[in-house]
């Protein structure tokens, strides 16, 4: 098969061959029938060049927004209580962690890079399922890319197909995956990672299809972790076993050729329910990474339309803490089921606090990485505004939406309903605050002048002849 033939969408003159594979696997897309052949057969033969300008564009962005996340929490308590641990048992130091002069074999990087990518939360988004897909990609990726030698437009081929297939199955398996208690952002990546990175490896589809396996056979995170450092453990881990499952097959470690779709395999072992046509339909011409968002706030995305709410209303009447009697947030059910803790006592609970987080951003008027701080949490001021958060579910409500009504000592009543927060698909974020939110998080690391040189080179990452020295270049 084709290149152009798996790739329908890319360019005009493929339509009529690629359209001939989709319609002849109708029935393949219904029943999963070759699953895991079909995602090799498509991995192996996806080509940048192939990929439409706005689609390249996208996984340029969901690129800039890893490298500044992951460079900017490389100094968190998670990453250094894991480069700690680790340290003794890595024998080499082939890879970088960015941000930092430590150096790993590939496999720990690959885990500490995907633990600091999640670890502020701040990562990208495709709201579909909240699955957080761009970290493990990428971070199996660059620590591959120090191993072997990788262009920039091979490693943005090899981004884009991880973060495809990484949301493909999260929403085949949705919502039942996740109603369960499993953590999409772990149980997904590993077979998106492993797909990735055997692209660059260039196995052959028999070893593609053993990859997948391996990699299937390795779900890893359950959505208890939410508030604790183990919830970013599970996007590392799942970067590492991309990686552990694609060097296994290489050398021909034997798996499953069906482990996906067979009926004792993955897809119903981990839901009750499947949609292969989500996983497989029109690979090629319908793009799931189009429509991954990056967040302005570094907090669950759930709570981010009662955040954007009590920073209008703050901004447009000037509202200090003291002047506020009551505050009442209407929302969807997911916001208390995700994101319900009342009392956080640390910065990664007060993520998962709605609570928390209308109260700094009516305090601040941000709700970025410095409000999640512990000592912000702790604060008293914060303590006592939260105390007078009362929530409201309303399940007509969509997830992206939500109501602020503000309820002042001298009896005004402020109300703020906000159909679409910001970051989503129909308010997404520019490219320039993108840049902003990059620079923000990463110049507490690095000198101004290294992030800025850092930020143009993450977005020509394509251009660029070496993806290793990029990682390299993250260092000061």
């Amino acid at each position: 098969m084709s290149t152009k033939q798996m790739n329908s969408g890319a360019t005009g003159a493929a339509h009529s061959e690629s359209s001939s594979f989709n319609t002849e696997s109708n029935t393949q897309f219904e029943t999963g029938k070759d699953a895991t052949r079909l995602l090799a057969q498509y991995a192996l033969n996806t080509q940048y060049e192939d990929l439409p300008e706005n689609i390249q564009r996208e996984a340029s962005r969901a690129f800039v927004n890893f490298v500044g996340v992951t460079v900017g929490s490389c100094q968190h308590e998670a990453v250094n209580i894991s480069i700690n641990s680790l340290r003794p048992i890595s024998q080499s130091s082939q890879a970088t962690i960015l941000g930092r002069k430590e150096r790993f074999d590939p496999l720990n990087a690959a885990f500490i890079n995907g633990v600091s990518s999640h670890v502020f939360d701040f990562d990208d988004t495709h709201l579909v399922t909240n699955v957080h897909a761009a970290g493990p990609i990428a971070a199996v990726l660059l620590a591959y890319s120090e191993l072997q030698p990788v262009s920039g437009r091979e490693f943005m081929n090899a981004f884009y197909l991880g973060v495809e297939y990484t949301i493909r199955l999260s929403n085949a398996l949705a919502p039942n995956h996740a109603d369960v208690g499993w953590h999409v952002s772990g149980t997904h990546p590993t077979i998106g990672a492993a797909a990735a990175v055997g692209r660059l490896m260039r196995l052959s589809e028999q070893q593609m299809i053993w990859a997948l396996g391996l990699a299937a056979s390795q779900p890893v995170g359950f959505r208890d972790s939410f508030g604790s450092m183990n919830k970013s453990f599970n996007p590392g881990r799942a970067a590492e076993n991309g990686l552990f499952s694609a060097l296994l097959a290489q050398n021909n470690f034997t798996s499953s050729n069906q482990m996906i779709e067979s009926r004792i395999g993955w897809a119903n072992s981990m839901s009750t329910k499947q949609d292969y046509k989500e996983m497989l339909g029109d690979l090629g011409s319908r793009f799931e990474i189009a429509k991954d968002t990056y967040k302005p706030y570094a907090c669950g995305i759930v709570i981010h339309p009662a955040i954007d709410g009590a920073i209008q209303l703050r901004d447009e009447f000037n509202l200090q803490p003291e002047q506020i009697k009551s505050i009442h947030i209407k929302a969807n059910p997911y916001q208390l089921e995700l994101c319900g803790k009342k009392t956080p006592q640390t910065g990664l609970e007060g993520k998962f606090s709605v609570y928390h987080s209308v109260a700094i951003a009516l305090i601040d008027g941000r709700a970025g990485e410095k409000q999640y701080s512990d000592e912000a949490v702790r604060h008293p001021k914060t303590i006592s505004l939260r105390e007078k958060i009362t929530v409201e579910i309303d399940k007509r409500l969509h997830k992206k939406s939500g109501e602020v009504t503000i309820t002042l000592n001298d009896g005004r009543v402020l109300n703020k309903v906000i159909e679409s927060a910001v970051g989503g698909l129909e308010n997404p974020m520019t490219n320039e605050q993108l840049d902003e939110k990059f620079l923000d998080l990463t110049t507490d690391i690095l000198p101004m002048a290294k992030c800025q040189e850092l930020l143009a080179d993450t977005w020509r990452m394509a251009e660029l002849p070496s993806a290793g020295d990029f990682a390299k270049s993250t260092v000061a």
